[in-house]
């Protein structure tokens, strides 16, 4: 099997959106599809002060973009039951010609979730929760009729699945441990790391956990969207470590990312401000060199 990081398959830039109610979000979204980005995700924390609803505002950046795919990175599942989720991603995806990808995690901020009505869960059970989670979304999204599910942690009967999605949406886990990665590699179709719980120096055991747990479960390891938030700030003439630094730096950085650990896809998580200079400096930068690279190891390896 073709190890994933030397997969070849298309580089995807985006954003990462703070769902914070009091700055222009909704013209963020506009700017990232003007500027030619592949992804917006939007982060779901419902139990945040003065924060949009992840979903409202996802189905709102669909209406006024023309290109764009739009996901959660990532929907918070102990406040979003699996059954509704689906329903309402479908339909997202759906309605905007098959824009909408799933980004899906177990549950961070405990307290804060408990607060909303949720339960708090150990780590365990909450990798059960979203094992299961997985399985009722894809039940859901499928054309079987007579659907039923009964876990440890939820249940779900339908007489009919539906609406099915305009095309066959990703499930992308925000797992960092690695028993998560192992679920990832099982059930997944992407994985999403963010920056500052996935440095590099941990981004290379997480690649091979997921692939080794893939390759367990008889997946290509290749199939699997691998998906790196940027927690960073592009200014400045010198570098304050990683992804602090000018563009020239992200530049490399971003690189190294894509040829060296198989990142092949990148949200931009840093102040909104800072997004022109990511997407219309950095992002094509990126893209050359990366090909320019690729294309010397594929003639080094001729010879």
């Amino acid at each position: 099997m073709t190890p994933a990081r030397t997969r070849r398959g298309p580089l995807r830039f985006g954003v990462s959106l703070a769902p914070d109610a009091s700055v222009p979000l909704i013209r963020t979204a506009q700017d990232a599809d003007r500027f030619g980005l592949d992804l917006l995700g939007v982060r779901d924390e419902p139990y945040r002060r003065d924060t949009a609803d992840a979903t409202a505002l996802m189905a709102t950046a669909l209406a006024v973009t023309s290109r764009i795919r739009v996901l959660p990175a990532v929907a918070c599942l102990p406040l979003r039951p699996p059954a509704a989720l689906a329903k309402s991603i479908a339909t997202m995806d759906l309605l905007s010609g098959g824009r909408v990808e799933l980004g899906l995690g177990a549950g961070a901020s405990w307290d804060g979730i408990e607060a909303y009505g949720a339960g708090r869960l150990g780590a365990a059970a909450a990798r059960g929760a979203l094992e299961e989670a997985v399985q009722i979304i894809r039940l859901h999204w499928s054309e079987q009729n007579g659907l039923r599910f009964q876990g440890e942690h939820y249940r779900f009967s339908s007489v009919q699945s539906g609406p099915t999605p305009a095309h066959q949406i990703g499930i992308w886990l925000g797992v960092t441990g690695p028993r998560g990665l192992d679920l990832a590699g099982r059930v997944a179709d992407g994985w999403i790391a963010p920056s500052s719980l996935v440095p590099p120096k941990r981004l290379a055991d997480g690649q091979r956990r997921l692939d080794d747990a893939a390759a367990r479960a008889g997946r290509d390891p290749a199939e699997i969207r691998r998906v790196y938030v940027l927690e960073g700030s592009i200014d400045g003439r010198d570098s304050r470590g990683f992804l602090h630094g000018p563009p020239r730096q992200w530049i490399y950085e971003l690189t190294e990312l894509a040829v060296g650990h198989g990142v092949d896809s990148f949200l931009f998580g840093g102040d909104p401000e800072q997004l022109p200079v990511f997407a219309l400096e950095v992002v094509p930068a990126v893209r050359e060199q990366v090909t320019r690279e690729r294309g010397g190891m594929a003639a080094a390896g001729r010879t």
